[in-house]
């Protein structure tokens, strides 16, 4: 995750195609566009990133300099982002996390207490894409980091989701549970159907297309070294 919020979060109007942690509209306020889901209450991540930041930089001894030369994130962001002054794209928080050698969950962790965790779809975090066309929904407790992780990945007609490198030892394993998609690891392309499944090494530049009119679903199990 690619690699790797809230369910029927609003479009965001974007410059560019990155990604953004994407913000819940409140409430009742109006239905999602796909399958009239209800749409959960505000839910912001951009406090929740720029406080795990903060901790886990200043844990590694780095300045914002020095952070910013290992992840190839500006100073100035490094530092909107701790402010709580931006919320951080996708693509972002993986550079950060990778700079870190820490996982994207320990990027976007926030505590909590209890053995038992149900984690309503209502209230679910949802990372989209800014064409809206690709969102990723964590299926675990992002409470702390983890060695592994659980998501539902969602591709509309046509669309396409690239994946940066992750860290060595880094493995994704996918299953298509709808539609029909093509998988790129590095230089080889493996389309998968309904109920198909891929393992690979995600230390490569990867990628997840779907060829088809329809909308794809997909479940994936990322694990770190």
């Amino acid at each position: 995750m690619t690699r790797p919020t809230v369910s029927a979060t609003r479009k965001r109007t974007a410059k560019t195609a990155d990604k953004r942690v994407a913000k819940p509209p409140r409430a009742g306020a109006r239905r999602a566009a796909r399958g009239g889901d209800p749409v959960a209450p505000d839910f912001d991540l951009t406090p929740v990133v720029g406080a795990n930041l903060h901790r886990l930089r200043s844990l590694h001894g780095l300045s914002l300099e020095r952070l910013a030369r290992l992840s190839g994130v500006s100073r100035a962001m490094l530092g909107q982002i701790e402010l709580r002054q931006s919320t951080p794209t996708i693509n972002v928080i993986w550079k950060i996390a990778r700079a870190l050698n820490v996982s994207f969950s320990a990027l976007i962790a926030e505590p909590s207490a209890g053995r038992v965790k149900v984690l309503a779809a209502a209230r679910a975090r949802t990372m989209t894409s800014g064409d809206g066309k690709f969102s990723s929904r964590a299926l675990f407790p992002t409470d702390e980091p983890r060695k592994v992780e659980f998501y539902e990945l969602r591709l509309g007609a046509g669309a396409s989701e690239r994946g940066e490198p992750h860290p060595p030892g880094t493995v994704e394993n996918l299953v298509v549970s709808a539609g029909a998609v093509e998988v790129r690891v590095g230089d080889e392309m493996h389309p998968l159907a309904s109920g198909d499944a891929i393992q690979f090494e995600a230390d490569l530049p990867h990628e997840y297309r779907n060829p088809s009119d329809r909308p794809a679903v997909l479940y994936l199990v990322m694990t770190y070294a």
